[in-house]
């Protein structure tokens, strides 16, 4: 039963988390920068997430814990935010989820060089599975070299950040992991934003966009996230979160009449068959 609890977190996270690039179209359209829709991202989420660990009556984490997640939000995730959402503007969506989803390869040979895990045949089956799924899903467009090494580097350093928050989560609830790695991320895109210079939402249209992505992209598949990595340990959250790219392109296609292809639709199929694979082999173990 926790196992496919955790299945279902990291669904929910991927459905989440697919919603990024779609709103972010909209945010950048409004006339804001990466720095300043990141800040705003932050700040309002760690706003939320403080309120909410009060009501919990929950404390910060120990010190140490508080600076590993603090590295966390502020080294980790700023960098890999700040490259994801850098990238989509010198590619296409699709290229950018493409290269992106080269992080659960990333995340399994990690696991096995640092975390000792083992790559199961029915792991590995899965994840030949997700990755092939993605690389069709994707439907990529073409892009400038900028772009791809931004989307190559946003998948390596996610997958570092998801193999040291395995060890992190042991200590604390994925409340206060989020409250804290939010607070971080926040704070160094608000010295970027200062240096930079801000560029504010022009019209309530961006201000909406910016709230969309602070709670259905944010706060959501962050916290849902934390908690299935938990339970399932960061391969199997890794593969399951492949789900986004079809989030993304179904989103594409409703909004901006982007076209589904036969390849798509078999990319999310296999992605799918990843899915329940994992869902199935209960003997795996958190890793």
């Amino acid at each position: 039963m926790n196992r496919m609890v955790g299945i279902g977190l990291i669904t929910v996270s991927a459905a989440s988390f697919g919603t990024l690039a779609i709103i972010g179209r909209y945010a950048y359209a409004d006339g804001m920068d990466v720095t300043t829709v990141l800040f705003l991202r932050f700040s309002f989420s760690a706003l939320f997430m403080l309120t909410w660990l009060r009501l919990r009556r929950e404390p910060l984490p120990d010190r140490r814990t508080l600076l590993e997640l603090a590295g966390m939000g502020g080294l980790g995730y700023v960098a890999q935010s700040f490259c994801f959402m850098s990238a989509i503007q010198y590619a296409s969506a699709g290229l950018v989820a493409l290269l992106l989803y080269l992080y659960p390869t990333f995340v399994a040979l990690l696991s096995v060089i640092f975390l000792k895990a083992k790559l199961t045949p029915g792991r590995l089956l899965a994840l030949a599975l997700a990755t092939a799924g993605a690389a069709l899903t994707a439907n990529p467009q073409g892009g400038q070299l900028p772009g791809v090494l931004l989307a190559i580097a946003a998948a390596a350093i996610y997958a570092v950040y998801i193999i040291v928050g395995t060890g992190v989560m042991r200590k604390v609830s994925a409340v206060q992991s989020s409250t804290v790695i939010f607070i971080a991320a926040g704070l160094v895109f608000g010295g970027l934003t200062a240096l930079s210079g801000p560029h504010w939402p022009a019209t309530s249209a961006g201000w909406m966009a910016i709230v969309a992505i602070t709670a259905v992209a944010t706060i959501i598949p962050v916290i849902t996230f934390l908690a299935g990595l938990k339970i399932i340990g960061p391969t199997d959250a890794a593969l399951l979160s492949t789900l986004e790219p079809v989030v993304t392109v179904v989103l594409a296609a409703l909004l901006f009449g982007e076209l589904i292809r036969p390849a798509m639709m078999l990319g999310g199929g296999l992605i799918l068959g990843a899915v329940v694979l994992l869902a199935v082999n209960r003997d795996q173990k958190v890793v």
